[in-house]
């Protein structure tokens, strides 16, 4: 009898710890305001400069694990024309990309181009040059914070609480949901029978507008994905020049 009682207070002390744990992890809402780069990379499968720039990020990606280094490729639909669709493309892609060239005075767009925290834009390929602008931005700190909580799958959508904190006046908080990887096989274009490996592709992103410090969002997917395996990546952009002040991320396994 005696070791049945000492059975049932181990199994109790566990779930109690198991369900601490859920709730610490749930109700941490404010993430610190270390140095932080948001990179995007703006790419297609149709263009045969992208599988370089796709590698140098796939490496970066592998080496950031444990950092607060968020990526984030946007598959452009302008490439589609030419002969092979981009099944990860979207029109909204490109006119994020287009916002960019408002923001940083650009004459025109291009792949494969990676912009970092908004403000530094240079060729994909350019690895020195991602590595040092990831550096400098490493060495600043954020002045906006965010959190994420209560993040369910639910369909065609992920619906989520967030919170935030400092300096967000004339911005919005941008939420992504990031595929980790991918392979295709492309069969026309100009990547004609090579397969191409992709990582940290968007498949649904949503803008919120922070008029309170809280609230609720859903982020619509593409259609066909599931989610499940995927991240959630937040960041905190200000919509008068594009500077991107906080973000934060949370896996969706």
């Amino acid at each position: 009898m005696k070791s049945i009682k000492i059975l049932s207070i181990t199994i109790l002390l566990v779930a109690f710890a198991l369900s601490s744990f859920t709730y610490k992890h749930n109700s941490k809402l404010i993430d610190n305001d270390k140095g932080f780069a948001v990179v995007e990379l703006f790419t297609s499968e149709g263009c045969s400069s992208c599988p370089p720039a796709d590698a140098v990020v796939a490496k970066i990606e592998k080496e950031s694990a444990g950092k607060p280094i968020y990526i984030l490729a946007f598959h452009v639909d302008y490439w589609n024309r030419l002969g092979w669709k981009d099944g990860f493309s979207s029109a909204a892609y490109s006119q994020r990309q287009n916002q960019y060239a408002h923001w940083l005075n650009l004459s025109s767009v291009y792949t494969p181009q990676v912009v970092v925290n908004g403000r530094t834009e240079f060729v994909g390929s350019e690895e020195g040059t991602l590595r040092n602008a990831i550096k400098t931005n490493l060495a600043k700190n954020a002045v906006a914070q965010i959190g994420l909580s209560d993040i369910k799958i639910n369909q065609n959508k992920v619906e989520l609480q967030y919170q935030t904190q400092g300096k967000t006046a004339n911005s919005v908080l941008l939420l992504a949901v990031v595929q980790k990887s991918a392979l295709t096989k492309v069969e026309r274009g100009e990547n004609s029978g090579r397969t191409l490996s992709h990582v940290q592709i968007v498949r649904g992103i949503e803008s919120i507008s922070l008029k309170g410090d809280k609230g609720s969002a859903s982020i619509e997917l593409q259609k066909g994905f599931d989610a499940r395996g995927a991240e959630v990546i937040a960041f905190v952009q200000n919509t008068a020049d594009g500077e991107i002040t906080g973000a934060t991320k949370v896996s969706l396994n």
